[in-house]
């Protein structure tokens, strides 16, 4: 189990870290769009296309992101949280899933092995970590953070939307998207982890 430090400790990639397999995005409009009922069913869809891929090697898979959270707009893609034994060890699972359609576009061996696979329909971002990935219990906590608080959900819908039409206006890519809203995430965070007895 990862201690509280690991738990709050925000990623701070390295300023000439270069994650992309086969080179960032283009620049595009950022459509967040109202929360769509369709959205959990579209994760079981996922989830069964991997689980099919790669049967026991799939430790865990979990809806994560503002899609699955009630009520809050998103990016009409589907987040997924993907345990395995060893992000690392590729060979064991990203042939399974390339054949299932989903493609390997992000590897950061020193953010917790993280992969990111991606999935054109549904729309999808897998995101692979190991067991008791700091991260996923980030995830985790956020999505009940946001459904049992919700001033914050209206904070963080706020920002989103605020983010989508700053990005979308003047150009830039999802990780421009992502920056624009951080401050307001790491301010959740903070309130959620100091009711969570993590920090003081």
């Amino acid at each position: 189990m990862p201690t509280p430090e690991e738990i709050t400790k925000h990623h701070e990639p390295a300023p000439d870290h270069d994650p992309w397999v086969n080179g960032p995005p283009r620049p595009a409009p950022i459509a967040v769009v109202d929360p769509d009922a369709r959205w959990p069913q579209q994760f079981d869809l996922v989830a069964q296309r991997i689980r099919a891929a790669l049967g026991d090697a799939a430790l865990a898979i979990e809806h994560v992101g503002s899609t699955s959270v009630p009520g809050l707009p998103a990016k009409p893609t589907i987040d997924v949280d993907l345990t395995v034994a060893d992000p690392a060890d590729e060979r064991a699972y990203v042939p399974a899933l390339s054949s299932a359609g989903f493609t390997l576009v992000v590897r950061e061996p020193d953010w917790h092995e993280h992969r990111l696979l991606t999935l054109a329909e549904p729309h999808s971002n897998v995101h692979v970590f190991g067991p008791d990935c700091p991260e996923v219990i980030r995830h985790r906590m956020f999505r009940k953070w946001l459904i049992d608080h919700p001033e914050e959900l209206d904070l963080y819908r706020r920002a989103k939307l605020a983010a989508a039409a700053e990005i979308s206006a003047r150009g830039g890519t999802v990780m421009d998207y992502n920056r624009h809203k951080e401050p307001v995430i790491r301010a959740i965070y903070d309130r959620m982890f100091r009711a969570n007895g993590l920090i003081r």
